[in-house]
């Protein structure tokens, strides 16, 4: 019996001889395999690389000068990021008469003349020279609706194969990310052969999505089944860190980054560690369009106060925070007041998130105090902001906040949340003085909209003329001067 086992003892070593030995025949052509894989690949990239600087080098032996392209498909929109677009463009065309401006959109619905058009009758932006247009057929892959799951990564890898759209179509010799699309950076660096550059209003991922997502807290990005589930949040985490791992190493590959507010940044290096080539550049917002909003003191007199809130009506804006805490404030104070939530609707998503607003209205009793205002005139928004007494804001971490801005460019108490930018680089002290008030909650919402409205009116002009001077460091002219400065080095370096 002994002999027996042995006998299968032995036939099992000999058997793992021979596989180990055939394993070991088969090491080196599975290794000469990978290496020739390998150096297919790179020589796939090199081809692809000579190939588009052929096209370059024909295109710039044709019109003699370099040419910048923007990378914004959705050019049309008419939303802060496109006011920075087309400002940026602005800016480089006065500074530089010898380049060609070029901008990839996916807005096919519309000419590139009607698209100018609306820039100048949106922004009153005028261009000193007309702007090529590359219209890109494939949009629709970086829409958030067609990845229900995974978006990020969904959107990430549809940027990839659309941004080969767009260098296929055209190959620049400056390439500058103006929506966040990251990982189109190395695509146009290591196959186009060019510069890149980057303006980022958002980072794709945060370290403080990673903090929500690990501390299971229940939010807009992270719903409920997720939060409510230990294994799916450790997933999310994972995913997160890998993501967040790509995220960096793509945006690593950008000559020169721009961010637009000092919670970006701060992501940012800690994301992309690229310090010596990232700098902060706040956006431009129309401050000039406000300033002739009437600043007299107010009197109080039973007349109706309103609270106004401007912003689309995404989640991530949170208006029932808006409506919640306004509804205490109603029950403890027997004020004349309305809110006014003045906004965008997008889509038929947005419009029925709407709906739901107005049914927490309903539900709180507060329907007759509550106004909703949507897709209004630009003369209308003016409007209601001049009537308000407060401008109120309760996103979370708002990577900026250009209505916080028009806000107190318009000489309004200015109440916003206190996270990202507006807490960071916005409602912050002016020389000193007060230029508005923080609150994270709906008690302290509420709390602190009573003490505006019990102010006295001296304090409160006092604090909307401080907020109303501390904004001349986001206009136009500043934009251009910290736009222009940080793109000096980038520009130098294209041959002309």
């Amino acid at each position: 019996m002994d002999l027996g086992i042995m006998s299968a003892h032995d036939q099992l070593v000999i058997c793992l001889c021979e596989i180990t030995r055939l394993l070991w025949m088969l090491l080196l052509p599975l290794a000469f395999l990978c290496v020739l894989l390998v150096a297919v690949l790179v020589l796939l990239v090199l081809g692809v690389r000579f190939w588009l600087q052929g096209i370059r080098n024909a295109r710039r032996a044709r019109d003699g000068r370099p040419a910048v392209a923007f990378f914004h498909p959705y050019c049309n929109a008419g939303g802060g990021g496109e006011r920075v677009l087309w400002c940026a463009i602005r800016a480089l065309q006065n500074r530089y008469e010898d380049i060609n401006v070029v901008v990839y959109t996916g807005d096919l619905g519309v000419s590139g003349r009607v698209i100018v058009e609306g820039a100048r009758r949106r922004f009153n932006i005028v261009l000193p020279r007309p702007v090529h247009f590359v219209f890109l057929r494939h949009r629709l892959l970086v829409e958030p609706g067609l990845f229900p799951h995974f978006t990020l990564l969904g959107q990430s890898v549809g940027s990839v194969f659309l941004g080969w759209e767009a260098l296929t179509e055209f190959v620049p010799d400056l390439y500058i990310d103006s929506m966040g699309y990251a990982f189109t950076l190395p695509l146009f660096r290591y196959l186009g052969g060019c510069r890149v550059a980057t303006y980022l209003h958002y980072p794709t991922i945060s370290t403080d999505m990673l903090s929500v997502v690990r501390e299971r807290n229940p939010r807009f990005n992270n719903p409920d089944y997720i939060s409510n589930s230990l294994l799916l949040s450790a997933f999310k985490v994972f995913y997160y860190f890998l993501f967040a791992l790509l995220y960096g190493m793509a945006g690593s590959c950008s000559d020169l980054i721009m961010v637009n507010s000092s919670w970006t940044l701060n992501h940012i290096l800690s994301l992309w560690r690229s310090p010596n080539r990232t700098c902060l550049v706040y956006p431009p917002c129309d401050v000039g369009a406000f300033l002739d909003v009437p600043l007299e003191e107010e009197d109080g007199g039973g007349k109706s106060r309103s609270l106004v809130s401007v912003g689309q009506f995404r989640p991530e804006k949170d208006h029932q925070l808006q409506i919640r805490a306004f509804k205490k404030v109603l029950d403890r104070s027997r004020a004349a007041l309305k809110l006014v939530l003045v906004g965008g609707c997008r889509n038929q998503e947005d419009e029925e998130r709407v709906l739901l607003l107005r049914g927490l209205c309903q539900e709180l009793g507060v329907a007759d105090r509550v106004e909703f205002k949507l897709n209004v005139s630009f003369d209308e928004l003016k409007k209601e902001i001049g009537e308000a007494t407060i401008g109120l804001h309760t996103m979370w971490n708002e990577h900026f906040g250009i209505s916080v801005v028009e806000f107190m460019a318009a000489g309004k108490v200015v109440l916003a949340h206190k996270s990202g930018g507006p807490k960071l680089d916005i409602v912050v002290p002016f020389e000193g003085g007060q230029t508005g008030f923080l609150a994270d909650d709906e008690d302290s919402y509420a709390q602190t909209i009573e003490h505006i409205l019990d102010l006295p009116a001296a304090e409160r002009l006092r604090i909307r003329r401080n907020a109303r001077q501390s904004v001349a460091r986001f206009s136009d002219d500043e934009f251009q001067a910290c736009f222009l400065a940080a793109m000096e080095p980038v520009m130098v370096m294209l041959d002309r």
